[in-house]
């Protein structure tokens, strides 16, 4: 049995190694970038059994992001090799020193965006303790929005947990196409996990509170929701928001990924049956881990690292 599993399009992702229009860029570092293989990898590096699936093409790009995830101690086992679609890639563009960056993503057609709902092995569901479905999947194409609302429907049969990161891309669709793909999930979800800003928007409200109120009226009922550096918000339906504040770090290197990784470190704390406020506190920390080097899980802790961290005993210091 694996303690989460996870589906999601994961592609190989070039960083500029200097700063200023991408046009400029002459020296790249290449790594895999998803937010279903961020969360998966984070989880992994805490020491808990995990397992990954998408398609990717039959190209090196694909080789080298399976063996990537592999060697993350990832079960990669249902992946699947599609030898009529490409990998996809993006190009990180590095704006300033202050940590801002742009990605152009190149995925249209992509292997992940032509999965189908056959892809997903029902047993390999059924046998996990947490599914993490990727919400950017739901833009991908509508063959890959139906694998989604498959892993949904076959999560939910098995009584599964489900964490949901709705994951708002205003560049692949309309707020109102948005709405209409990614609340009805929200609200199938057993743990939704949005960015404070993708509330505010997918509840089409203009300040928190409202936006909370909304979301649960809907009938989602467990928000954890993130807010950068200033920490999350946990507010679960019936229940006073309570802030969770985050940790201050004197130089961060990038945001990218901490988001996705924050997710993992709150469903650490969901498997190690903690009360969901260390959850939060758990997740803020893995975030925080994150931002401190290029790449978005590069420098994810083990689990004795953020024990210490937690404990007061050691400092983020790489």
């Amino acid at each position: 049995m694996y303690d989460a599993i996870a589906m999601g399009e994961s592609m190989v992702a070039f960083e500029a190694q200097s700063f200023g229009p991408l046009r400029e860029a002459e020296d790249f570092k290449k790594w895999v970038g998803g937010a279903a293989d961020n969360f998966i990898i984070a989880l992994a590096r805490l020491g808990f059994d995990c397992g990954w699936f998408s398609r990717v093409g039959d190209d090196e790009f694909g080789r080298f992001i399976t063996r990537w995830i592999r060697g993350e101690g990832v079960d990669v086992s249902r992946v699947r090799i599609d030898p009529s679609r490409p990998t996809g890639v993006f190009f990180v563009e590095r704006r300033s020193p202050e940590a801002s960056f742009k990605c152009h993503f190149y995925r249209t057609n992509s292997a992940a965006a032509n999965m189908r709902p056959d892809d997903i092995d029902e047993e390999y569901v059924a046998q996990a303790k947490v599914v993490y479905p990727e919400g950017i999947m739901m833009y991908c194409s509508d063959s890959a929005r139906e694998t989604v609302k498959r892993l949904f429907d076959l999560a939910v049969k098995h009584n599964k947990t489900i964490v949901f990161d709705p994951n708002l891309r205003l560049t692949m669709a309309s707020i109102e196409t948005s709405r209409s793909i990614l609340v009805p999930l929200m609200q199938k979800a057993t743990y939704v996990l949005p960015g404070e800003d993708e509330l505010r928007l997918l509840m089409d409200c203009r300040d928190t509170r409202s936006a909370i109120e909304r979301a649960h009226s809907t009938g989602i009922e467990q928000l954890v929701i993130k807010a950068g550096a200033g920490g999350a918000i946990l507010a679960p339906r019936g229940h006073e928001p309570r802030h969770i504040p985050g940790f201050t770090l004197e130089k961060p290197v990038s945001p990218m990924g901490a988001g996705d990784c924050f997710v993992g470190g709150f469903t650490a704390g969901l498997l190690k049956e903690q009360p969901l406020e260390t959850c939060v506190r758990w997740g803020n920390a893995v975030g925080a881990f994150c931002t401190m080097a290029y790449g978005p899980f590069h420098s994810c802790p083990s689990m004795a690292e953020l024990e210490a961290f937690l404990a007061g005993r050691e400092e983020i210091s790489r």
